[in-house]
């Protein structure tokens, strides 16, 4: 029954962090680290401060760029550079994964509210370089952040991405809500399954076995 509810995709949209590879990999921990260092060297403020702070950007507008951007005029680039100079020894290679991926019919990207170069990186360390027709990252959004809509609207304009044919694999269910009205397929990607939303079509705890079953 799951298959047939996606037999129309011929666009594949994934997520990146904790989508991709699992939560067990910690990457975040590392890059949490980094943005609190950007927001205490930028506004001049303790950790404690900085730490606030940039939950609050996150839960308030999506990312904590976002609000840095908004609300300090900070510039995108050099923090996105920055928080992302992280270790992924904890990576590991995904034949199996990589595999699903390119069996699916069309064409599959990824987007990500990180950048481009980062998630080129997590791609090699996953095994999963030239598995995607393409990589977005926030850069390509006009540095607007998932959820907004119109980061959607820009990644998926500038692929071609048709969202009635198309299906989002996330493991924020924030960013399930606007593809959800776009009429894409919406899976959420945890270990644990979100409370029940009308924008949570899916769960999978294992996004191989959820891919493979949908070619069965």
């Amino acid at each position: 029954m799951v298959a047939k509810r996606f037999s129309h995709v011929r666009h594949w949209v994934f997520d990146l962090d904790n989508t991709l590879y699992h939560p067990s990999a910690r990457l975040f921990d590392q890059i949490e680290v980094k943005m609190t260092e950007y927001v205490m060297q930028s506004l001049n403020v303790d950790r404690t401060k900085a730490d606030h702070l940039r939950r609050h950007y996150w839960h308030t507008y999506g990312t904590t760029l976002a609000g840095l951007m908004r609300e300090h005029d900070v510039d995108p680039t050099p923090y996105l550079t920055h928080v992302h100079e992280i270790s992924l020894e904890h990576l590991e290679r995904d034949d199996a994964l990589a595999a699903a991926i390119r069996a699916l019919p069309g064409r599959k990207i990824v987007y990500t509210n990180g950048s481009a170069p980062y998630g080129e990186r997590v791609l090699e360390a996953r095994g999963l370089a030239g598995v995607f027709d393409a990589v977005y990252g926030v850069e390509h959004a006009g540095f607007h952040p998932k959820p907004d809509r119109a980061a959607f609207e820009t990644v998926f304009a500038a692929d071609g991405v048709d969202p009635k044919t198309g299906a989002m694999f996330e493991d924020d269910t924030r960013n399930l809500a606007v593809p959800h009205d776009m009429g894409m397929q919406c899976v959420h990607v945890a270990p644990d399954p979100a409370k029940p939303a009308p924008h949570i079509h899916h769960h999978t705890d294992d996004l191989t076995d959820f891919l493979q079953t949908l070619r069965k």
